[in-house]
């Protein structure tokens, strides 16, 4: 299967929420692998975090995103879990914690604006993101 692997990215959170471009670390763990044309699916090993793809110029959008989700699903003492962090479970859910791309020439086939965010809804914390890179037949 050439370049089919399995590979980890580690991150780092500093704050509760904040959104983390990841980009560039995937580009430079497809170009290690000297991966082709395929597909990169992305888990995020964490149920109070997320990944997604969105605006990568202007980074007001992920203190928009950040400001909504919070306002939608504040950090509130009425929920029943202990551990007094239901939003970032509900937050992780909502966002999500799996993107599957596709990588073309060794790179992710992101639009002009696009990045991917590894998101964080309970930090800071140490997080991990598995990798699975999968080259065309």
């Amino acid at each position: 299967m050439g370049w089919a692997m399995i590979r980890y990215i580690d991150i780092k959170s500093r704050v509760r929420t904040e959104f983390i471009d990841i980009t560039a670390e995937l580009n430079e763990m497809l170009r290690a692998a000297n991966a082709g044309n395929g597909v990169c699916h992305l888990f995020v090993l964490h149920t109070t975090a997320g990944i997604t793809v969105n605006e990568g110029a202007d980074l007001a959008v992920q203190g928009d995103m950040n400001r909504f989700l919070s306002k939608m699903i504040p950090n509130d003492p009425y929920f029943n879990h202990t551990e007094g962090n239901s939003d970032a479970h509900i937050k992780s859910s909502l966002v999500g914690t799996t993107l599957t791309l596709l990588v073309e020439n060794g790179k992710l086939l992101l639009g002009t604006w696009q990045s991917v965010y590894f998101c964080e809804f309970d930090g800071p914390r140490s997080r991990r993101v598995a990798l699975k890179i999968v080259p065309d037949e």
